[in-house]
């Protein structure tokens, strides 16, 4: 039902049009409905999620945030946004370790400023679910996804490895962040905490799949195969794939396999919530449900949405 709004239109006399900010919320509503129903009689959920989990859950990298975290340095270098200064050619690895040091903290050992992913969690429930994630914050695990369902493609704000590399091996990085940030002084840490690789001397770098020397341990391994099983054991009946605030940077490792899987198995679901770019293909466009909206507000309203699955589960409108 359209919400009376507003009246456009020339209709006839006592009748009212939906205006487009009725048309849109109703759209919207119909697309939570349908996800909601999705969810409750969908056999297994792959949640696929990108940077706009992270950021409609408060992780800002500009803005008010990052002028808080980082005044200091805007104040000498001029940075705009979090992520960019993290490739400024720093003069010393202690001025370098000093910015890096708050960003993983900020980023990664914090608790985020809303709870969007415990409310993901909570949605899914007691279902067969898998995650795999392009974010490298962990903030699913800090709200209590098993650590056996996830798959990190990309990396760990917590991890170091050497960067050269010498081997295929991280080493956790927490107890030396907590001093870098505790102890910096004029933007620098103490050089005894500067790392270096135990193996070869040389500097660490942090374990972020940005060129060929991202080191795929034997942790990643193993998360690559428990989700390659979990996809191969779910290749019929009612899946649902949930993609949330995924971009266009690496449609590779999650949108991309979404629409395959979806379009390979007819019973299939694909949902997408993100704010500004929701997009399926043709092919899969009946079965597909899509929310264009800040992923929180979302998962608000799919928290606070009753459904009961349909016998035949859910038939999706293409919305």
């Amino acid at each position: 039902m359209f919400k009376k709004i507003a009246t456009v239109g020339n209709g006839a006399a006592g009748e009212t049009t939906p205006s487009y900010a009725d048309r849109a919320t109703a759209k919207v509503d119909l697309a939570i409905d349908a996800l909601a129903e999705a969810i409750a009689a969908a056999d297994a959920i792959v949640v696929g999620a990108g940077a706009g989990l992270s950021t409609s859950s408060g992780l800002t990298y500009e803005g008010e945030r990052f002028e808080r975290l980082f005044g200091d340095f805007i104040e000498r270098y001029g940075f705009h946004d979090m992520y960019s200064a993290g490739f400024h050619p720093y003069a010393t690895l202690e001025e370098q370790w000093a910015y890096w040091s708050r960003y993983i903290w900020y980023n990664r050992y914090e608790p985020a400023p809303k709870d969007s992913y415990a409310k993901l969690l909570r949605l899914l429930g007691d279902k067969d679910f898998f995650v795999i994630t392009t974010n490298v914050d962990h903030q699913f695990q800090r709200v209590g996804f098993p650590k056996e369902r996830l798959f990190y493609t990309q990396g760990d704000y917590g991890l170091w490895q050497c960067s050269v590399p010498c081997h295929a091996k991280t080493y956790d990085n927490y107890a030396t962040v907590k001093r870098m940030v505790e102890e910096q002084r004029d933007m620098h840490v103490p050089s005894e905490l500067v790392p270096h690789c135990p193996v070869c001397g040389e500097p660490m770098g942090m374990n972020l799949r940005a060129d060929d020397t991202f080191v795929e341990d034997e942790g990643w391994h193993e998360a690559a195969l428990r989700y390659r099983s979990f996809i191969d054991a779910h290749t019929t009946g009612r899946m649902l794939f949930l993609e949330l605030g995924v971009g266009a940077n690496t449609p590779g490792i999650i949108k991309y396999p979404f629409w395959r899987s979806v379009f390979d198995n007819g019973d299939a679901t694909y949902a997408c919530i993100n704010l500004g770019e929701t997009y399926a293909p043709s092919e899969i466009r009946t079965r597909s449900i899509l929310i264009d909206g800040d992923i929180d507000a979302v998962l608000d309203e799919l928290l606070a949405t009753t459904h009961t699955p349909c016998a035949d589960g859910p038939v999706p409108a293409a919305i």
